[in-house]
């Protein structure tokens, strides 16, 4: 089994997310070979946080496996539209969330950094966009193994 872990360095901390290489690989290969364009629904890269597109060029398919589920806080799924719209933004979730299953791709965890979640989950948001009123970014990305390096 593939280990791979990034480290997404932010304004407010540091979070270690471990992927789900073999049962997601393409949500986790768009991050291994493009980790500066992880974009939150919260934190915001430069631009908008409210688009992009994949390293596809194109929106791509669901991954859903009966063993990834939204049953602990920390769980990092990709966002999208609809069934196979999955593009470049993924979320955290502040606590279980059974009823995203199947619905959204889980691909990984948070694995340290949980007091940074604590964090995000404090700030004050748009109560229309449930986006955060301050701006928070993202300032680096470290990769800890990368299992589609040659």
């Amino acid at each position: 089994m593939w280990f791979f872990a990034v480290t997404l360095h932010t304004d407010l901390g540091e979070i270690k997310i471990e992927l789900f290489c073999e049962r997601t690989p393409k949500a986790c290969e768009k991050y291994a070979h493009f980790p500066a364009h992880c974009i939150f629904l919260f934190i915001k890269t430069p631009g908008t946080g409210k688009g992009g597109t994949s390293i596809w060029g194109r929106k791509f398919e669901d991954e859903f496996s009966e063993h990834l589920k939204h049953n602990v806080r920390g769980v990092v799924s990709m966002a999208n539209n609809g069934p196979n719209t999955n593009g470049s933004q993924f979320f955290f979730t502040y606590a279980k969330q059974p009823h995203l299953d199947m619905k959204y791709t889980v691909f990984g965890k948070i694995i340290d950094g949980l007091e940074t979640l604590d964090e995000l989950e404090k700030l004050p948001v748009n109560e229309k966009t449930f986006r955060p009123l301050t701006e928070t970014r993202i300032k680096d990305v470290t990769i800890h193994a990368n299992p589609f390096a040659g």
